[in-house]
């Protein structure tokens, strides 16, 4: 990790305004896709949070957050966590999703959830058995297709993740300490989208999960190995 490295909270206008450039340059999303300036406006001052982090003045990524309300509990839905390609890989990521927790905690907030796109080995790795998220439901083309090359025209589906942040094996990661998955696990393989973005295999993904959530279980691990990656599913 650069010693260079700050995190801070975003409301300079300024700051805001280059948070909007980052979408861009991440993501590669048009205007369309990208959240304005007025968003990040909004989420700063009233409805959430923008936490950015800096390269001494440079402004290399950013989280943005709204507060949510699910099933009478408030949380923190996680809308957006980006760094520059040139400085990922180096733990500033984690570091953004570590500011987010603290500064949920502080107002109260037990929960952080966030979709993710489960076609992304290195996301799913990251939020499952790093931070220690699990999901319970799949959505289907969430944000419709978009700009972004990353999505590959495919529909945008997505993983619900749900970070429940003093949960005892949440603490356990963030000690360092490795999770031990059940032996009785589901493993439920990921096709490989970095070869192909075939939409067939997507479907039947999407198709293999909403079974197994309304057959009561829960997504709880994330697997990686020569020969390929599973996702760990076990009962609630």
């Amino acid at each position: 990790m650069p010693a260079s490295i700050a995190i801070q909270p975003l409301t300079d206008l300024d700051h805001l305004a280059a948070a909007v450039a980052l979408q861009r340059t991440i993501w590669g999303y048009s205007d369309l896709d990208a959240d304005s300036r007025a968003i990040l406006i909004v989420a700063s001052r009233f409805a959430g949070q923008v936490i950015g982090a800096f390269d001494r003045n440079l402004l290399i990524g950013f989280g943005l957050a709204f507060t949510a309300v699910v099933n009478g509990q408030v949380r923190l839905h996680s809308h957006r966590v980006g760094v520059l390609p040139e400085y990922q890989n180096q733990g500033i990521g984690k570091m953004l999703k570590l500011a987010q927790r603290e500064d949920a905690l502080a107002h109260g907030i037990e929960t952080i959830q966030w979709s993710f796109d489960p076609l992304q080995q290195r996301n799913a790795f990251f939020n499952i058995e790093r931070l220690g998220g699990v999901a319970r439901q799949y959505i289907p083309n969430l944000y419709g297709v978009t700009s972004s090359p990353l999505h590959g025209g495919l529909p945008t589906d997505r993983l619900l993740i749900e970070w429940e942040l003093e949960s005892p094996h949440v603490l356990q990661l963030l000690r360092g300490e490795k999770l031990i998955h059940s032996p009785d696990a589901v493993r439920l393989p990921l096709p490989d989208f970095t070869v192909d973005k075939d939409p067939e295999a997507q479907r039947r993904l999407r198709e293999k999960f909403q079974e197994m959530f309304r057959d009561g279980y829960m997504l709880t691990g994330f697997e990686k190995a020569i020969n390929g990656a599973c996702f760990l599913l076990e009962k609630k």
